[in-house]
């Protein structure tokens, strides 16, 4: 009797600890892309983990995927603009920046 034989490849998995650390560093580029895109590439670190979730808005917006008229939305926007710039500037300091630019909890 002529039969084949059925040869099982085990799949190799990357260990889990360096698949998070891939994800992680493409998060990370993609995060610097964003804030290349509108010129904001050499904040510090702190500041650019406090307005994370509002540059991604702003390029959301920038791509046309969606587009918002929320006053609270545009408040906001208005804000972290004036922050950065005022930081950016000199006028005031980091800590200040990101005191005035965190999110109080309700």
């Amino acid at each position: 009797m002529n039969t084949a034989k059925k040869i099982t490849r085990k799949k190799v998995q990357k260990p889990i600890l360096l698949s998070i650390l891939h994800q992680a560093k493409r998060e990370h580029r993609k995060r610097e892309q964003m804030f290349e895109l509108i010129g904001w590439e050499n904040l510090p670190e702190e500041l650019k983990m406090e307005i994370e979730a509002d540059v991604k808005g702003y390029i959301e917006e920038l791509h046309g995927r969606y587009s918002t008229n929320c006053p609270f939305v545009q408040r906001r926007r208005e804000s972290v603009d004036f922050w950065v710039k005022s930081y950016m500037d000199g006028i005031c300091t980091l800590q200040t920046a990101l005191d005035a630019l965190k999110l109080k909890a309700k």
